[in-house]
């Protein structure tokens, strides 16, 4: 299996169009023979073609020299395409290394072939002088057939230019080349549209002034399913977005709740909405937590003097580490292969509907205002509470308390965030005052995380007959972080709450 960023321009051109001299053109030195290929490609999509509405495209092509499974997808201007190889010329159904890329688009929903598109291609390769390939040039007489409706057979001429070794503005410069001898940005977005016609899902129309609220649910929606393939490839930053993108909506449904609608078409309530929300991000913490921790503990032992490190610390933790890692890897990806995360994104499809209506501004002013003196309140709490108040049934602690603010400022952050578009720099200048008081305040919960999870190597260390006194001296290390972290929560305070008179 392998991947890369796909850099390509598509043309429409006459039928007597002929390719011009070349060389000499954005570092290219000579135009290489013609490869003439057969290529004959079968494009797979859900019977309501969710992939295309994506625009993500999966086919599998024989002939060529990448003959197999070819999934591609937007990646900014350009496309990242995902290749895996056919395990024999019999195989129709997609290999389950692809259809789980697609998953969180495809709901689940079971993949079928939508077009073939068999190409005649005369491709050349254009090389620069130390011989290197600058990009690939190829002409297509292209064949159709709809698999999915009743769309007659097509055929037309196309050329693609696909970069490989040259530069952006080497493409630039074959592209002007392309076009001054007749050649035309292509008008469709790909093959297979031309092949489906009608059929090919057209981009959403987008409502002339969303309110805040919908972009902003939507957003995190797109997010999820983008960072999706990701997170099941173990990219430590896809896991770091999705999860980042589930505590936004939740946020948003806790902090706007008034202004969402109180039960989705299928009779999902929202507190249940939220509540799944809710287990997908612990799926993705449990994964997000553990690499941190990783990193946290490993550069903690390698900044001790090596005479205070005694026994294997450095190998226990990262040894315990890993297999709690590796568990909480194989529960996400068990999790996104279930049907109750297929079904979640299907409710967060019809929430991001039915929160698409206009909200007054004067109502997302209110709430997240709201969110804000909640925050403050559970702050004030938390200060109030002596440091050495003992834990009762019932009674929450200082640190306790001090992990409950930074949620809520968490929360609060989030809504000046959604409320930026239509607030201005004085939203966007209080959720980076937010961001530092919830640094502040998350700085001093890690050290208390951290502090709990070397209580519990320095007795396992201690049980396997190993010295734990360097577990203890990280332990006293943290804590004394997690103290003089707060010495910094008065300034950050008092700039965030300047921040916030200025815009409520």
């Amino acid at each position: 299996m392998a991947g890369k960023l796909e850099v390509e321009r598509k043309y429409e051109v006459p039928a007597d169009f002929t390719l011009p001299p070349l060389a000499g053109v954005g570092g290219v030195a000579s135009v290489g023979d013609a490869d003439d290929l057969r290529l004959d490609a079968t494009y797979y999509d859900t019977p309501t073609l969710r992939l295309a509405r994506g625009r993500v495209t999966l086919r599998r092509r024989t002939g060529g020299h990448d003959a197999g499974w070819h999934l591609k997808r937007p990646a900014g201007g350009d496309r990242s395409e995902l290749q895996v190889p056919a395990t024999s010329s019999r195989q129709t159904k997609p290999p389950a290394a692809v259809t789980a890329q697609v998953r969180a688009l495809s709901r689940g929903e079971a993949l079928q072939p939508v077009a073939r598109i068999r190409t005649h291609r005369i491709e050349r390769a254009l090389r620069a002088a130390d011989g290197s390939t600058v990009a690939l040039v190829a002409e297509d007489s292209v064949n159709t057939e709809s698999l999915h409706g009743s769309r007659p057979e097509r055929q037309w001429r196309e050329l693609e230019i696909e970069l490989v070794d040259g530069s952006r503005s080497a493409l630039d410069d074959l592209d002007a080349a392309l076009r001054a001898a007749g050649a035309r940005p292509a008008a469709s977005p790909s093959k297979l549209a031309q092949a489906l016609g009608d059929d090919y899902p057209a981009a959403p129309p987008s409502p002339t002034k969303p309110s805040p609220l919908a972009v902003y649910v939507r957003d995190q929606r797109d997010a999820i399913i983008e960072h999706d393939p990701g997170a099941r490839d173990g990219e430590v930053e896809s896991v770091h977005k999705m999860r980042v993108a589930t505590r936004r909506l939740r946020s948003t449904i806790r902090s706007f709740a008034p202004l969402l609608p109180a039960v989705t078409d299928s009779g999902w309530a929202l507190d249940r909405l939220h509540d799944e929300i809710k287990w997908l991000t612990g799926i993705l913490g449990e994964v997000r937590d553990g690499d941190v921790m990783g990193e946290r503990l490993t550069t903690a032992v390698a900044a001790e003097p090596p005479e205070l490190v005694l026994g294997p610390v450095a190998a226990r933790v990262e040894q315990f580490l890993a297999g709690r890692t590796a568990a909480a890897r194989e529960r996400l990806i068990a999790g996104l292969d279930s049907e109750r995360y297929t079904g979640l994104l299907v409710e967060l499809d019809a929430f991001v509907d039915a929160a698409a209506g206009q909200v007054a501004r004067k109502q997302l002013m209110r709430l997240a205002h709201r969110a804000l003196r909640r925050a403050d309140r559970r702050l004030a709490a938390a200060e109030h509470t002596p440091p050495d108040a003992p834990a009762l049934p019932g009674h929450a602690t200082r640190d306790e308390r001090m992990h409950e603010a930074r949620k809520a400022y968490k929360r609060a952050r989030y809504a000046a965030e959604l409320v930026a578009p239509i607030a201005g720099a004085k939203a966007t200048k209080l959720a980076d005052r937010l961001t530092d008081l919830q640094d502040v305040l998350g700085a001093h919960q890690d050290s208390i995380v951290t502090g709990e999870l070397l209580r519990e190597l320095a007795v396992q260390a201690y049980a396997a007959g190993e010295n734990a006194f360097t577990y203890g001296l990280l332990h006293a290390r943290q804590h004394e972080h997690g103290l003089l972290v707060l010495n910094d929560l008065p300034k950050v305070r008092r700039r965030a709450a300047k921040a916030a008179r200025k815009l409520y």
